[in-house]
């Protein structure tokens, strides 16, 4: 028997393999595929700021020519051409080519992360979907992902863009005089200081944010979803205020980031460093170390600063939001499911012979009621045989297990103790793929896709020609009613098969059942919405579709029961009798009881 620990059941396989050690890594990872995007971002913005620094100097200069007497024109001109001709250059080809940059990488990276976000989620392991509400799983995989598009732009666009702002100063004060490096190497440590404090209070509320985010999204998706029994209660108010508690939450935690973007203190060592630069300057001034140029270039240049100094503190909360976002999407993808496809697993084709044998089972999210023996889903010592081609009905007072049984054989779930064998292979063994293609599941709750009927009944075989689809619809007792609709087999249904009876849905599941012509066949109550007259045709449809296979019954109809080769009766998640009719109606006390009550 062969198990394993994977992050999914089924991996879509990229020609990228990204780095899922941590959020930072993980979004890096994705955005140095498009390294000369990125290559493009760093050129336009050191040229961007290298060419706003040119300003102050030239503009210096200028100063110093006015001075001269009689004032040099000709330098005058020369100056305003080159700031001219700088600026045309910075704002046409440098900035326009970052911020392309930036967002073609953005859009990128949204593009490549919903991709890989979306093959993990669907091919996460059915124990991990109990585990996450629908809404949380939507805001994450929508909102989240945005945040890491803004995370790159304007985020780290403007992060990289006014860094080398912050360092032109630098740069070019010792071209004026080498003292004039001092304001500058103090506010960049200060400032490195101050943002690396803030960046560190920022994180937090940043998830705080995210997280109530999800939750209120998952209080909508809960209301909308179950809006029939909301109305239906008459609770239209609760769910209001039920939502607003959630909306309160999320502002909550929207003003609390806030506050710690308002205590952003570069805006005040800005005025700070202003003043000491003005000050450093004239009294440089004064002793002859500069000119009146000198004066006003130096101080034009710590004006850049003012760009880095206002757009961190927005820069610096969409990265952080990026990160907490990427973090929360990174949570989702690394979650180890012990569920795995088996690639290398068994693939025959099933014969349709089950073997239950001293099967335990407890869903995750009971295990304490588990192993305090109260779980109503918890299966134990579960053993019986089914050879293949026997139709098999397993009956019980709801909360038996009856459903849990079915979900063992295709592995939706793996046991807790024992082994179920298909062909005598563990199920466990098998190719995953090929294992459940070749086993077909009806439950009473039928999930239709917002499709047309045609590719709803060809879900199981995408591949499967009209002519196939409608035998399968006649099958099923289910062509007439298609025939109906005005486009027929074309007609698009709504979501989950809203638009359609409960009768309709059941039947065009089964005609999709039909269709993949599976070995093993499990009807969890499929015929529970039709009525008694098409009733009686399925049963028929059914009764041939079950002749050369194996097949799993769990009904209340006793026309169903009566004619199956065996018989499971479950109580407490144990075996308590198992037989044919005949023989649990003379020896099984249980099963007398569960047949008088359904008569």
């Amino acid at each position: 028997m062969t198990t394993q620990t994977t992050t999914s059941e089924f991996t879509v396989r990229t020609n990228w393999q990204a780095n899922h050690e941590g959020p930072g890594r993980w979004v890096f990872s994705h955005a140095f595929r498009y390294w000369p995007v990125i290559i493009g971002i760093f050129i336009g913005a050191f040229g961007n700021a290298a060419l706003a620094g040119l300003v102050p100097l030239l503009t210096g200069q200028a100063f110093d020519a006015i001075a001269l007497d009689p004032p040099d024109t000709a330098l005058l001109l020369r100056a305003a051409l080159l700031i001219v001709g700088s600026q045309l250059l910075r704002g046409l080809i440098l900035q326009m080519g970052r911020n392309f940059s930036a967002e073609t990488l953005g859009q990128r990276l949204e593009r490549d992360i919903r991709d890989e976000l979306y093959g993990s989620l669907i091919g996460k392991s059915m124990s991990f979907h109990d585990s996450y509400p629908t809404g949380d799983l939507m805001a994450r995989a929508t909102n989240d992902v945005r945040e890491i598009n803004f995370m790159f732009n304007p985020g780290l666009n403007l992060v990289v863009g006014s860094a080398n702002f912050l360092f032109m100063p630098l740069l070019m004060s010792p071209g004026i005089h080498p003292q004039l490096m001092a304001v500058p190497i103090v506010y960049l440590a200060v400032y490195g200081f101050v943002v690396s404090h803030y960046l560190r209070q920022l994180r937090p509320a940043s998830e705080a944010v995210r997280e109530t985010f999800g939750e209120m999204n998952t209080t909508l998706a809960e209301a909308i979803d179950g809006i029939e029994t909301v109305k239906g209660a008459a609770q239209e108010d609760f769910e209001i205020t039920r939502f607003g508690r959630s909306v309160a939450n999320w502002q909550g935690a929207f003003l609390d980031r806030s506050k710690v973007e308002a205590r952003f203190y570069p805006l005040l060592l800005m005025g700070v460093l202003q003043a000491f630069g003005l000050l450093h300057s004239l009294l440089l001034f004064r002793a002859g170390g500069i000119g009146v140029g000198d004066v006003i270039a130096f101080n034009g240049l710590l004006m850049l600063l003012r760009f880095p100094t206002w757009a961190g503190q927005f820069a610096y909360s969409r990265v952080a939001s990026g990160l907490a976002s990427a973090r929360r999407l990174l949570e989702l993808i690394n979650t180890r499911t012990d569920l795995d496809q088996n690639e290398s697993g068994y693939q025959g084709v099933m014969q349709g012979a089950v073997t239950f044998e001293n099967v335990a089972f407890c869903y995750a999210n009971q295990e304490t009621a588990c192993e305090i023996g109260a779980s109503p889903v918890t299966l134990e010592d579960l053993s019986f045989e089914v050879h293949p081609g026997q139709t098999v009905a397993i009956v019980g007072q709801t909360g038996a297990g009856k459903s849990t049984i079915t979900k063992l054989l295709n592995r939706i779930y793996d046991v807790d103790e024992g082994s179920v064998r298909i062909d005598g292979v563990d199920a466990r063994d098998w190719n995953l793929a090929a294992l459940r293609q070749q086993i077909s599941v009806i439950e009473q709750d039928i999930f239709l896709f917002s499709r047309s009927i045609a590719e709803n009944i060809a879900f199981g075989r995408p591949d499967a020609t009209q002519e196939e689809i409608e035998a399968a619809a006649k099958a099923a007792q289910a062509h007439d009613f298609i025939m109906d609709f005005s486009e027929g087999y074309e007609t698009i249904i709504g979501e989950r098969g809203t638009t359609l009876s409960g009768g309709q849905r059941q039947r065009l599941a089964i005609a999709r059942a039909f269709l993949t012509n599976p070995a093993i066949l499990v009807l969890d109550d499929a015929t529970s919405a039709i009525d008694s007259a098409t009733e009686d045709r399925i049963q028929r449809a059914i009764e041939r579709a079950a002749a050369n296979r194996t097949t799993f019954l769990i009904t209340h109809r006793l026309s169903q029961i009566r004619w199956a080769d065996l018989i499971i009766v479950l109580r407490r998640g144990k075996i308590a009798a198992i037989g044919t009719h005949e023989t649990l109606m003379a020896t099984s006390e249980t099963y007398r009881n569960i047949f008088a009550r359904y008569e």
